[in-house]
């Protein structure tokens, strides 16, 4: 499976991101995905996750802030991130959870 994360830049603390992230493979539907984070210095963290049938997780860290969401048809998940916050720069993955297989990632950078 291929994957390419965009969607990332320079935002404002409070601002607002939509990520998306495009899969290759024909079994990308029936993967429950994931969006990761890496910030410098630190390890990678999951942030939020759907199911094939559109049931999500967050991390308590950004629950209420970040939607995750997946269209099949179109082998994408995205993740609106709103009320963003310096702690939340970091770079952007996604991948199916439990497999450790992360594309080429977006960088995500919140400034105060």
């Amino acid at each position: 499976v291929q994957l390419q994360a965009y969607g990332g830049g320079l935002v404002q603390a409070g601002g607002s991101l939509r990520l998306s992230c495009v899969a290759s493979g024909s079994r990308f539907s029936m993967n429950t995905m994931g969006w990761y984070r890496q910030a410098p210095g630190k390890r990678r963290e999951l942030v939020a996750d759907i199911t094939s049938g559109g049931s999500t997780g967050y991390a308590n860290s950004v629950k209420g802030r970040f939607t995750i969401s997946r269209d099949n048809a179109k082998n994408t998940v995205y993740l609106q991130m709103n009320s963003l916050k310096p702690e939340d720069t970091a770079v952007y993955y996604c991948g199916p959870v439990g497999y450790s297989i992360w594309g080429q990632g977006t960088e995500v950078t919140v400034s105060s």
